[in-house]
Order: structure tokens, then sequence, then C-alpha cells
């Protein structure tokens, strides 16, 4: 039974360090090339134990530890809420865990949940507290953490040993879970061990290699012997284009041996993809898969655990996210691809009669979408991989006829598309950013909708009859107003001050011209039907629009949308109306 390399997943929330944490073990800069600088999709880096020893030095001659795992295979998982999913898999894949924690902001959502899906599949993990080269006042004095933390000042250690243990009551509050300084804790498998670290400084990231190669060692060695002679078993993390051989997939081999010529069994939308294996290219060590500038190396077979590139025809409907097997025999292919579209439909997102349409790069991708939106309460019509189509374009516009809300297409990581009159494209390469102008969207959406249905009704409306300007007295009434509050318009039914109707404006002129309205401000002259000036109408009346009870409901409702003067009037009316029906519009 040969021995593979423990899968180490590296969890917590968004910027609190993980892909800087695996810059400063590799030695390299993959965070640079994220978009919004935010790891998107699930990456790999193999450490080989080599790089360890030569990293951590007479530390590890000191521990005495007998080591025969041959490395560490990290993988590098999204830390917005939106990938949930995502780390799922991760989780589930990996035999040990780091958690990162920026010691100065402490737990957030996604700490707490990355904890809580680490328990759920009993993964052991412990705890990056990063960035303490931020915590105020301090001061590099050596390369070894425990050393530099005691050559600190003072007043530094008291407010480090605060956040520590600010942690440590968060980990025994939530989870009931014990935590400790890992040199001081007495028991790993009751304690979870709390390494002190800085990705810019590289402070603490010996101490962790040291605690996960430990932990590994002591702990996980039965569960890592593997028959290498069994079935490779594999997890597809991209597909992408790799110059030389066309279509590749990017693929963390968790199980069993993979080799050249082996026919492999790929889950797919509707049904399985089965291929042969063309070339087989491992990532040299301390390189990051995502990295396109990463070097490769050509082989005939590779053991779990590792992270691969495979050649193969038929790749291009391939689906990031969807699980592989190597098939041992061509009678076992019908098994396999049964098995694996069993697994891919717990994954599939389910979607309705009516909603939104979202596209992704990936499966995990999109599934991570879903569930968002899903939270949020946004339904969904259509779900799928792969860049916008017109019958796209034409799904959107054709639910602008229902629900306007529902003419969105929402694309991550895809290439843009032109929004239309009736269907509004979203894309961006960044998840929570595409959440975002969704949010955007959709309030500026109801603004409009809102707007409308208040246009339909009868706004408050306030004038004043000016002094001197009764043009004529009846047939109909013409009389200069003020307009005090809103927008008059022609056909608005007019009231006075003690709420009952009197007419209506036939007509509005300004300058001798007819116009249909006058603002705020604007002095007019008004034809008013079926009354007579000095006795319904006089100089210096105040007189309103005469709402109905329920246009008065609807638009109390909408007053966000009423400008500080139309707010006055509205008040102004229902005063009037309630000084002789009490619970007018109420």
């Amino acid at each position: 039974m040969a021995l593979r390399s423990p899968i180490v997943s590296v969890l917590g929330h968004v910027d609190h360090g993980k892909s800087s944490l695996l810059d400063a073990i590799r030695g390299s800069n993959i965070i640079a090339t994220e978009a919004g600088r935010i790891t998107q999709a699930i990456g790999a880096s193999i450490v080989p134990m080599e790089s360890i020893r030569k990293l951590c030095g007479p530390m590890l001659e000191a521990s005495r530890l007998q080591v025969s795992v041959p490395g560490l295979l990290f993988i590098d998982t999204p830390g917005h809420a939106a990938f949930t999913n995502l780390r799922k898999r991760g989780g589930n894949l990996a035999d040990i865990a780091i958690v990162v924690i920026d010691i100065n902001e402490g737990f957030r959502p996604q700490t707490v949940e990355a904890i809580e899906i680490l328990r759920t599949y009993k993964t052991p993990f412990v705890i990056a507290a990063n960035k303490t080269d931020l915590v105020p006042g301090y001061r590099k004095q050596s390369d070894l953490v425990l050393k530099d933390l005691a050559a600190q000042a003072p007043e530094w250690v008291e407010k480090f040993e605060m956040r520590m243990y600010e942690l440590i009551g968060k980990l025994h509050e939530r989870f009931a879970m014990n935590a400790e300084r890992f040199d001081r804790v007495e028991d790993f498998t009751k304690q979870v061990a709390i390494v002190p670290t800085s990705a810019a400084s590289g402070q603490g990231v010996k101490e962790l290699l040291m605690v996960l190669t430990g932990l590994a060692q002591k702990f996980l060695e039965a569960g890592l012997r593997l028959d290498a002679s069994g079935p490779g078993k594999g997890t597809i993390l991209e597909v992408k284009e790799t110059v030389g051989f066309g279509p590749t997939i990017d693929v963390i081999l968790y199980d069993g041996t993979i080799r050249r010529n082996d026919t492999i069994v790929i889950g797919g939308a509707d049904e399985p993809i089965v291929t042969k294996v063309r070339a087989l290219l491992e990532p040299s060590p301390l390189q990051e898969m995502r990295d396109r500038k990463s070097r490769y190396t050509n082989l005939n077979e590779a053991t779990a655990a590792t992270g691969l590139k495979i050649a193969a025809p038929l790749l291009e409907g391939v689906i990031a996210g969807m699980p592989l097997r190597v098939a041992a025999s061509q009678a076992d292919v019908a098994a396999i691809g049964a098995q694996l579209q069993a697994e891919v439909q717990e994954v599939l997102i389910a979607t309705e009669k009516t909603g939104i349409i979202i596209k992704a790069d990936t499966l995990g991708s999109l599934e991570a979408m879903g569930v968002m939106l899903k939270e949020r309460g946004v339904p969904l019509r259509k779900a799928a991989v792969g860049p916008i189509s017109k019958k796209d374009i034409a799904e959107a516009e054709a639910n602008y006829e229902g629900d306007p809300m529902h003419a969105v297409i929402l694309g991550f990581n895809i290439p843009a598309a032109e929004s239309t009159e009736r269907a509004h494209v979203i894309t961006s390469p960044v998840i929570y950013e595409l959440l975002d102008r969704l949010d955007a969207w959709r309030a500026e959406m109801r603004k409009k909708e809102e707007a409308q249905q208040l246009d339909a009704l009868v706004r408050p409306c306030k004038i004043e009859v000016l002094q001197n300007c009764i043009f004529r007295q009846s047939n109909p009434c013409v009389v200069g107003v003020e307009v005090r509050a809103g927008t008059l318009t022609t056909g608005m039914p007019i009231m006075g001050k003690d709420g009952r109707r009197l007419t209506s404006v036939k007509g509005i002129q300004r300058s001798k011209e007819s116009i249909s309205s006058a603002k705020l401000g604007e002095q007019v002259a008004v034809s008013l039907p079926d009354v007579t000036a000095g006795r319904q109408i006089n100089e210096h009346d105040v007189l309103y629009c005469a709402m109905s009870e329920d246009d008065f409901r609807q638009v109390k409702k909408l007053t966000k949308f009423l400008s500080e003067d139309e707010k006055n009037a509205l008040r102004e009316i229902a005063e009037l109306m309630r000084a002789h029906s009490p619970m007018w519009g109420v």
C-alpha cells in the first residue's frame, strides 16, 4: 500500500489572506492574477516534502518527527459566501484543512461557514491567525514566530493576546470547541491549534507547515494509504485550451492511479462523457494549476493525491466541477456512467417556470450563483454553463411581458453581451460584484415601476388664487393661480379647504399659450367650469386636488417618490378630510 500526499483545503472569509498565505509557501504571486484579487475557482498546488524540509530545516530535525508522507497537496478555495458549494467540494476532498482568519477582523460569516463545512465532513483543521503584522505597533524581530512574538513590546503583546483569546472564545462559544496557540496545545485530538501568521512577512509559514505535516503524519497516516493499482478518481477543476494539446482538463486526483491511454468517464449535464487519456501533465512542485505560466511534466501515470492536466478527445462539452473516474475495463463504463450521473443530479439547479436567466463558465460557479440567488428569493427560469446566446436574449425578452423584473441575464466569468430594450444583461468576473449590480438594477426597476403606478394616481397638489387675477367670473371661471405644492395638470379635480369638491381644471395657460401642466412656483391662468368667481372661488383661496380615499392610500405607500412640498400637501389634505371623517384614508 502506497502513502499519498494529504489534501489540504484552505478556507476562510473573503480577503483574509488564503491565497496570499499559499503564495508565501510557494514563493509565487497567484493572487495578483485573480479578478478583484479574490479567488474565483478552486486551484491546486503540490508542495513536496523536499520543499518542506528545505523551508523548515532545523525545526523539523529538532522535532524528531519521522516523516513518510510525500508532501502536501493544497486546494485553495473561494472565500466569498457565494461559493458555499465549491467549498463543500473542497472540504469534502480534504484530509486536513487550514481556516485562515484575519486576526484583526476575527470571525466573519464565511469563517463560521467554513468551520461548519469541515465539521460536517469531520475534517480536522488548524487555524492560521493571519495578518499579525497589522496589529498596531508590530516590528519584525525574527523569522521564527515564537521568538518574534517574545521580542515584541509588551503593549503589542497585550493587543495580540487579546485578539488571540477572542478567537479562542468564539470557537468555544459558537462551536463548543477548545483551541489554543499551537505551542501551548496539550492534546491535538482535543484542541484546535492556532498558528499566528503573516503572509506579507512570511511569519508563521514554517510553523504552519510543521503543524500540518506533524498532524498528517501522526493522525492521518492510516487514511493516506491507498491501493496504487486501483482505478483513479478525481474532480475536474477547470476546462481550458492548452497550446499544443487543445482542450484540456485540470483535475484533482484524490484516489487510485490514472495512466496514459486509460478510458475515463466524466459526469455530464445530460449524459456521461467517455474518452481516452492522450496526455498526463503534472505541474512542477510549488506551481499553481491556475497560473498559465506554470511548467508541467509529461507523465505515463499518476497516483493520488495530485493535481493533473489531462489532454483527451471529446473534452469540449466537459463542465468544471464534474466527477471523473477511470474505467478498469470497457464493461465498467456503463455502470460508472450511471453512478456519476446520479452524483451530478445532486448539484444541478432546479429551475421554475418564471424567473431570471443565469449563465456561468463552470458548474461550480453556476451552482454557487443559484444558491445565493435562491437565498435572496430570486427565482430562476434557466441556469446553464456557457456564453450568452441569442436564444437566452429571446427568452429574457419574453420574460418582460410577464414581469419586467425577470427580464435579466446574469453572466459569471463569460464574454459580455449587449443588453436590448427588453432584456438587461449583467456580466462580471467577480461574483459578488455581479450580485450587487443585480440588486442595483432591481432597485432601479422597482423605482420605475412604482413611479409609473404613482403617475396613474391623482398626486397631491396645492394652489392659491392670486389677487386681482379674476379674468372671467364663470362659464368657465378663469383665474390666475400660483402652484404652491406639486404639479397642477389639466383634468385634475379641485376641492376647497372644507374638503368639498368644487370643479376640475379644464385648461391651463401661461403667457396666452395652452400647456398641460404647471410646476411648483409657476403662476398660470386656469379655466374652472361649474364655479363662479366671488361665490365658490375667491382671491387668496387655497385650493387642493380632490383625491379619492383609495388614491390617497396608494399614494401614501409611494411617498418616497414625492417631493417635500407634495408630502406636506398630502398631510394637509388628510387633515382637511379627517376634520369631517376621522378615519378617512386610514
